[in-house]
C-alpha cells in the first residue's frame, strides 16, 4: 500500500513558473491539501480530485490531515507557495510524521522562492551573499530577528525581506530600517516588489534611507543590497557586481 506525502512549492503563483515536478505531483495525488488562496491559484490543474482546504494557522491541522490521509493509502499533496522548504510546509509536516514515526514517504519538491522571483523581476540583485529574514514576530522572538537584522547589516549582506509589513506590525519594518541604517549607506539601492511574477505585479527601486516612503505589505519583497549594489542608468533594475573584471 503506498503511503505518500507530496509537499510541493508551487513558486510565485503563475503556471509558467512552476516545475514540472510540481505538476507531476498534483496529477499522481489523490488528495490536493492546502491553504485556501494557494488552492485557488491551481484550481485549473486539480481537475475533480478531492481538495482538503483550511484558512490561515491551520498549518499544523493541515499536516495532520494529508498524515492521516496518507496512512489510509492515499497519495497526497500539500501544496505551498513559493518554496516548501522556505517559510513553508516541509519542515512542520516533516517534525509531525518525524514526531509519530511514522512510515510515510514524505517527498519535498522545490519552486521558486518569493525572494528569488522578486529579485528576478528587479534584476539581479542577489548575485553576492545574501540572506532572507522574515519580519513577522508571530514564530520567532522580535529582539532575535533585530539581532539577525544587526548582524546581516554588519556582515555586509543583500537582506531580503518576508513578511514586512501587517496591519497588526506596521512598525516592524521602520525598525528594521534603522537598524540596518546603522550598517549600510543611506543610498544602498533597495527593491520592493509586489505580487511577485503575479498577473498584477509591481515593483519600485528606491534606497534604504527613503523605502518606508513607499508602499509594502504582507504582498511585498523587500530587498535591500549590498555596499556594492547599484541602480542601472535608467532606475529599473539593480545590480549586484559578483566581482568579475569587465
Amino acid at each position: 500500500m503506498s503511503k505518500k506525502i507530496y509537499v510541493t512549492g508551487l513558486g510565485p503563483g503563475l503556471y509558467e513558473h512552476m516545475t514540472e515536478a510540481a505538476k507531476n505531483s498534483l496529477k499522481d495525488a489523490d488528495v490536493i491539501v492546502g491553504y485556501k488562496t494557494y488552492i485557488d491559484l491551481i484550481k485549473d490543474l486539480i481537475g475533480d480530485k478531492e481538495v482538503l482546504s483550511s484558512g490561515m494557522r491551520k498549518e499544523i491541522d493541515r499536516c495532520q490531515d494529508c498524515l492521516d490521509l496518507a496512512e489510509q493509502g492515499k497519495t497526497v499533496t500539500l501544496v505551498s507557495s513559493g518554496d516548501a522548504g522556505v517559510y513553508g510546509m516541509a519542515g512542520i509536516m516533516l517534525e509531525i510524521v518525524e514526531k509519530q514515526k511514522s512510515d510515510v514517504e514524505v517527498v519535498v519538491v522545490p519552486g521558486i522562492s518569493a525572494a528569488n522571483a522578486a529579485a528576478s523581476t528587479l534584476g539581479a540583485p542577489l548575485m553576492h551573499d545574501y540572506c532572507v529574514i522574515s519580519l513577522s514576530d508571530l514564530m520567532t522572538d522580535w529582539e532575535m530577528i533585530k539581532k539577525r537584522l544587526r548582524c546581516a547589516g554588519e556582515g555586509d549582506f543583500i537582506v531580503t525581506l518576508y513578511n514586512p509589513k501587517s496591519k497588526g506590525r506596521p512598525d516592524n519594518i521602520v525598525e528594521a530600517q534603522k537598524i540596518l541604517l546603522e550598517y549600510k549607506a543611506p543610498e544602498t539601492p533597495v527593491g520592493i516588489v509586489r505580487n511577485a511574477k503575479r498577473a498584477n505585479e509591481s515593483y519600485v527601486i528606491t534606497t534604504l534611507e527613503k523605502m518606508c516612503d513607499e508602499e509594502i505589505d504582507m504582498f511585498s519583497m523587500v530587498v535591500i543590497g549590498n555596499s556594492k549594489t547599484y541602480i542601472t542608468e535608467d532606475h529599473l533594475k539593480m545590480i549586484t557586481p559578483r566581482g568579475y573584471q569587465l
